[in-house]
């Protein structure tokens, strides 16, 4: 079975093994979620991506078959491997072209951005042939000169359909509509286990999803407003967690973003006001507070407690710069004045 995987190769794609798998050659239906890292290099070793330090962080590729993955060769070379093998495959222009986009994505994705930024104005075989910059040098280089590349695979594990919630970015709008709600619920479950950066990134997914869909819609119409309401109490929920985590400059952004956008929301006034303080912001923080009281008087007791912990802190730093201060310039009596002229 294996060798018949082999052969369905496409001309221009060479196989080689480099460690052999485990088990059986797997069925490989439309829908089958393959994990595996990858390492995309130039014919001369050059190496050009590699998913174990994309980004800073070691993070596999997971792809659905079946679904159109631009670069179709990913999908044929991963159909002739075991679960545990590595291989190599040497891949001609022609089955690599399209390379630079795909990459661009996946490093999108690793920086935590959209993997469409930059690709939303034409079609992939148009850029290849534009100069459109992928935002890369040696993308764009890639890109303007295309060439052979070479693609060692690792895969990890292969999961039948209906066995794996499927990707954000392989999900339909509809799928990515439904699975919100389930993913905050996940996220609220962490939180109230005491999971804060765990409960972060569920929230950010439900972001993501949400995201996705409202950059179809046009900025004010109903539908872009609907996603925007449901995105505004995830994004809360983030921006608790990153409070604390002591992210608290991403909090400021994004309270500031949703008060331009929703001048009554009293909870992104609070939130932003506990990140002013944490940075020693204290005009601001005072600021933010006032006007949680004012819009929402019941919580006069919680904006109270938090202007005592600034207050608190502000003393603590004040005491401990004077005690810096008071020794940097404290005179001692052993120490022989040194005479000076000018």
């Amino acid at each position: 079975m294996e060798e018949l995987a082999n052969k369905l190769l496409a001309e221009g794609i060479h196989k080689k093994l480099i460690s052999p798998g485990k088990g059986e050659l797997p069925t490989f239906v439309d829908g089958t979620k393959v994990v595996f890292h990858y390492r995309t290099s130039l014919c001369d070793g050059t190496v050009v991506d590699d998913s174990r330090t994309m980004g800073g962080r070691s993070k596999p590729m997971e792809l659905i078959l079946g679904k159109k993955f631009k670069l179709a060769v990913w999908e044929q070379i991963v159909a002739t491997m075991r679960e545990g093998e590595v291989a190599a495959f040497t891949c001609d222009v022609k089955h690599a072209a399209l390379y630079p986009l795909v990459s661009q994505s996946l490093r999108n994705i690793s920086a935590g951005k959209d993997p469409l930024e930059g690709q939303r104005h034409c079609c992939g075989i148009a850029q290849i042939h534009s100069h459109h910059s992928l935002g890369h040098c040696d993308l764009d280089h890639l890109q303007a000169n295309p060439q052979a590349l070479v693609f060692t695979l690792d895969l990890l594990e292969v999961l039948v359909p209906g066995s794996f919630r499927l990707d954000i970015w392989a999900m339909s709008d509809e799928e990515k509509l439904k699975v919100v709600p389930q993913i905050h619920e996940e996220g609220n479950a962490l939180y109230k286990k005491g999971n804060t950066k765990e409960a972060s990134e569920k929230y950010h997914n439900a972001i993501a999803c949400l995201k996705n869909l409202q950059m179809k819609e046009r900025p004010g119409d109903e539908a872009w407003i609907k996603l925007d309401l449901m995105i505004t109490p995830l994004l809360l929920n983030y921006c608790q967690c990153q409070l604390l985590l002591g992210q608290y400059y991403e909090v400021l952004d994004h309270c500031s973003s949703l008060i331009f956008k929703y001048e009554d929301n009293v909870k992104a006034y609070f939130k932003r006001g506990k990140a002013h303080a944490a940075v020693w912001n204290e005009a601001e923080a005072r600021a933010d507070f006032a006007k949680v009281v004012q819009m929402d008087p019941s919580l006069g007791p919680s904006v109270a407690k938090e202007l005592r912990v600034m207050e608190d802190k502000i003393r603590v730093k004040e005491k401990e710069e004077k005690g810096l201060y008071k020794s940097l310039f404290s005179y001692d009596g052993n120490t022989p004045a040194t005479a000076t002229t000018g």
